[in-house]
């Protein structure tokens, strides 16, 4: 079974630009370390405090390996230090997702094709 990873982050609305270098740094992390990484995401209309990550596993087991990885790469050491200093992450919630397979990662073009 397929999961994914929602995290939803309450973030200081004034500190957007540090957010989102702490979200780039993931787009190098996370995948090193063996998640999927589908995106972050930061507020752009409405709620101006809220923002996403989505990570997918094939597995629970996939997830454990990624989580050891995470602990031993300096970079994402270094970017979890990164939030901690700056504080611009004030709450963070994660929630588990089973993946229907056969409505992941659809775009119009691979419709279109079809």
């Amino acid at each position: 079974m397929r999961i994914a990873c929602m995290i939803r982050y309450q973030i200081d609305p004034f500190q957007l630009d540090a957010f989102r270098r702490y979200a780039e740094a993931w787009g190098r992390i996370i995948p090193r370390c063996g998640g999927d990484l589908l995106g972050y995401f930061l507020p752009h209309e409405g709620s101006n405090d809220i923002a996403w990550g989505l990570i997918a596993f094939d597995s629970l087991a996939d997830y454990e390996a990624y989580r050891a990885r995470l602990k031993t790469d300096a970079e994402g050491r270094d970017n979890f230090a990164f939030a901690r200093e700056h504080r611009f992450i004030l709450r963070e919630e994660r929630s588990w997702l089973e993946i229907v397979d056969a409505a992941f990662r659809l775009s119009a073009a691979t419709q279109a094709s079809a």
